[in-house]
């Protein structure tokens, strides 16, 4: 009788949990016409941020050309032309759009305005980096003389005539 009942549990769960049938409803429910398409999980959370920003009541700010963070490290993270909106009463603020991570040196003409004073002292360390390697470069050119062109003391025109 065990057999019997085994084969009578295997039938209903064949027949349940679709052992050569794959329909997905019950019975005579009509076959789906149209594949879903799944969105992107970046497309997702792209959506729930708008969401999340709409509840805070976060206004696009026109008008930025460029934006910079500064890290610790010295790197800079540069925005240009970037997406920034704002809730400033609960003192939120999104900034999106291409970046790119570069060295404080590289932004350096232009940002001199921007810079705190973390960056400040930072400046000052590359400043006196970049000095004492501008005067260890003239001491190694100063004893290197055989580098140096002679002067011309005869003329030298009249010296190819004559051979």
């Amino acid at each position: 009788m065990t057999d019997a009942l085994a084969e009578a549990r295997a039938k209903m769960i064949a027949k349940r949990f679709g052992g050569a049938s794959v329909s997905t409803g019950g019975k005579g429910s009509v076959r789906r016409k149209k594949k879903t398409t799944s969105r992107s999980s970046s497309a997702q959370t792209d959506a729930k941020l708008g969401v999340a920003l709409k509840k805070l009541g976060a206004t696009n700010i026109p008008g930025i050309e460029e934006v910079n963070f500064f890290k610790e490290d010295g790197q800079v993270i540069h925005f240009v032309n970037p997406r920034v909106q704002a809730a400033i009463q609960c003192n939120t603020y999104v900034i999106s759009g291409p970046n790119e991570t570069k060295p404080l040196q590289d932004l350096l003409p232009n940002i001199v305005s921007q810079l705190g004073m973390d960056n400040i002292a930072q400046l000052q360390n590359f400043a006196a980096a970049a000095a004492g390697g501008a005067v260890s470069g003239k001491a190694a050119a100063g004893d290197d003389d055989d580098d140096e062109v002679p002067d011309l003391v005869d003329n030298f025109e009249e010296a190819s005539l004559e051979k």
